[in-house]
């Protein structure tokens, strides 16, 4: 008889992490559903990304550049960035799961506000650390809840800005002061992975202020503004020393080729980029407008989104229920520690209008 403990096992604390759960994408019975809960872009990809990534199945039998040099200079051109500054990544949870692995020991712990991504916490209990979750009042990272958390084994503070799935953001005055607050060895990694569909004056990309420091890092996205989500882009815009350390172990490959053809194109489809925009933040309002006249609590987003709060956990399930049988998936976000949510991402027009339809039948019911 085979002793049960005669097996490999994984390294401690590997089973008691909780695998990340995407947005789902099927109903049973229900052969194309409007899938409004992955933060997805309503437009799609830009037609140029598209016939580039076509056009790249040629040259499918090569390996890929292994630094994305014809990515990373369109990427330098197109924010203003310096090339030997950016690390790719397999979107930008390989970015932050790198910066894990490069600097976390077992012991030490992250920052991150308590409905942060939960990406930035799977890879550093993989990495045997600890995760720090912030309060956040009114749903907004507070400075001052961060840094009550930081201590002598700190590596990492992670802060959305904007954040998902919340929505809310911080100013430039606040990461200002939480960089100068913040022991020089400590990385404050801030994901703008929603940058683009900000029109708030109070808020400004960390850019400029990563570019002066050596200890502040931004992470970008093309799965949101660029419609490229299953093609798997991000990048991090580091300090020199942070790039020499994570060349040291990022996989060689990483970024395939007809995505890095793909992301190129993308990056030169300024209309594409605009009319993703637009359509965001033309449906914001809306959204606004109509969820509260229904008595529902809804605030403005920073992002492609909308987070719904209901009156409980079981009016959000039941609410959940009742749009999913009418042919919707929303994003219920019970594992961000907002059980009384849906998270609804602004579509096209016509499911948009499903959606706030459904919605205004449930709350009828």
């Amino acid at each position: 008889m085979t002793n049960l403990l005669d097996k490999p096992a994984p390294k401690p604390g590997i089973l008691d992490i909780a695998p990340y759960v995407g947005g789902k994408s099927k109903i049973d019975g229900v052969a194309e559903p409007i899938k409004l809960s992955s933060n997805e872009n309503a437009l799609g990809a830009s037609a140029h990304a598209v016939e580039a990534f076509v056009d790249a199945q040629a040259k499918l039998f090569r390996y890929p550049d292994g630094h994305a040099n014809l990515l990373r200079a369109a990427v330098s051109e197109y924010h203003g960035l310096e090339p030997d500054r950016l690390v790719f990544g397999n979107g930008s949870d390989e970015v932050f799961s790198l910066l894990n692995q490069v600097y976390l020991e077992a012991g030490d712990n992250i920052v991150t506000g308590e409905h942060g991504f939960l990406a930035y916490r799977i890879s550093a209990l993989a990495c045997q650390a600890a995760v720090k979750l912030a309060p956040e009042p009114e749903l907004r990272i507070e400075i001052e809840e961060l840094l009550k958390l930081v201590d002598e084994r700190t590596k990492l503070v992670y802060l959305s800005n904007p954040a998902n799935p919340t929505g809310t953001w911080n100013t430039p005055e606040e990461l200002a002061e939480l960089r100068a607050r913040l022991d020089p060895r400590i990385l404050l990694v801030i994901d703008e992975a929603y940058a683009e569909f900000v029109d708030e004056p109070t808020w400004k990309s960390a850019f400029d202020m990563a570019r002066d420091s050596e200890n502040v890092i931004v992470t970008r996205t093309f799965s949101k503004i660029h419609g490229l989500a299953g093609l798997r882009i991000g990048f991090g815009y580091c300090p020199k020393a942070v790039i020499e350390a994570i060349e040291r172990i990022r996989l060689p490959f990483n970024i395939n080729l007809p995505a890095q053809y793909a992301g190129v194109a993308a990056l030169s489809d300024r209309f594409h980029v605009e009319a993703s925009r637009q359509q965001v933040l033309n449906w914001h309002p809306r959204f606004l407008q109509e969820v509260r006249a229904l008595g529902f609590t809804i605030h403005k987003s920073a992002g492609n989104f909308v987070l719904i709060h209901f009156k409980d956990e079981a009016q959000a399930e039941a609410a959940n229920a009742y749009i999913m049988s009418q042919g919707l998936i929303v994003r219920h976000v019970a594992n961000y520690g907002l059980p009384q949510c849906l998270r609804v991402t602004i579509g096209k027009d016509d499911e948009n209008r499903a959606f706030l339809d459904a919605l205004a039948r449930f709350a009828k019911k």
